[in-house]
């Protein structure tokens, strides 16, 4: 398939003309038909219909103008990276808020101090969002939770940290029985939408306790803060930020297992970006085993 007629389909939506996009492109009138009759014949479909002197894109090439976008955009990749022994080009990155304030930095000053060209356009968000995205073709890859289901072949996962959960309570609550705060203090419950929330829950039914459920929401340093002003206590994780240990919280090991939170990166298998993958992968496994040792 030649790209210069796809480059012609585009102009001609573009534009409304076959005319006009001749004009943009330094070809004549019939040299643009005869491009987007030979993409037609191609294809085995009508991707322009002419109503006199204008034309209009009919509904078959509206449905292919994304992909041949796309199309158009890997090729600039591959002649991107065929030119330079460097990496180059933009990485679509999914991150929770808790990644881009610790770790998401640190990664960022690896690559750039290895010298890799990377432009990285970062969208916030929560990860029961990133995956969706990903699969669509929204974001090359994301920092987020474990799914808590099967992933389809077009996803690869790296697992990049396990959070133990732990009971946290206001400073005056240090010592106590971590079941006995949770059957007779308020708590502040991380949200059951959010899969974080659901090991929590879990744990919950596991032990028989039925809590009285003063807050609910997603915030995990939010509710950390709830906690601090004695307002409940929490089933929260040990998160990279360190908010209990910031806040002079007592934090209570639970009595019995509790399902880690996990994070980790996911990514498109097929993406063009794969070279860029990579490489934030490489330097995200790294950060993260800096982290657990300075932890430690």
């Amino acid at each position: 398939m030649n790209t210069d007629f796809i480059k012609t389909l585009l102009a001609v939506a573009h534009h409304g003309s076959m005319a006009e996009a001749g004009r943009r492109l330094g070809l004549t009138h019939g040299a643009v038909a005869q491009q987007i009759h030979a993409l037609e014949k191609e294809l085995g479909a009508t991707l322009v219909a002419r109503a006199g002197r204008t034309v209009h894109v009919t509904e078959k090439g509206v449905e292919l103008l994304s992909h041949f976008d796309r199309v158009l955009q890997q090729i600039d990749n591959i002649r991107y990276v065929a030119k330079s022994s460097e990496l180059i080009g933009e990485l679509r990155l999914g991150a929770g808020s808790t990644a881009l304030n610790t770790v998401v930095p640190s990664i960022l000053e690896r690559l750039i101090k290895q010298g890799l060209l990377i432009n990285v356009d970062i969208q916030p968000g929560h990860s029961t969002h990133f995956y969706p995205a990903i699969e669509a073709g929204e974001l090359d890859a994301a920092i987020a939770l474990e799914a808590p289901y099967p992933l389809p072949k077009s996803l690869g996962w790296q697992l990049l940290r396990e959070e133990p959960y732990v009971l946290v309570a206001a400073a005056s609550h240090a010592g106590q029985d971590a079941h006995r705060l949770l059957a007779t203090q308020p708590l502040i419950r991380y949200r059951l939408s959010d899969w974080g929330g659901r090991h929590a829950d879990d744990y919950l039914r596991r032990a028989g306790i039925e809590p009285r459920v003063r807050f609910e929401l997603n915030a995990i340093e939010s509710i950390a803060v709830m906690v601090s002003r004695d307002l409940g206590v929490a089933i929260l994780p040990l998160a990279t930020s360190g908010f209990i240990m910031r806040l002079n919280l007592a934090s209570i090991p639970l009595p019995l297992p509790c399902e880690p939170r996990r994070f980790g990166l996911v990514w498109q298998r097929g993406s063009s970006r794969t070279s860029l993958i990579k490489a934030f992968r490489d330097a995200a496994i790294s950060e993260y085993q800096l982290l657990e040792r300075q932890r430690g």
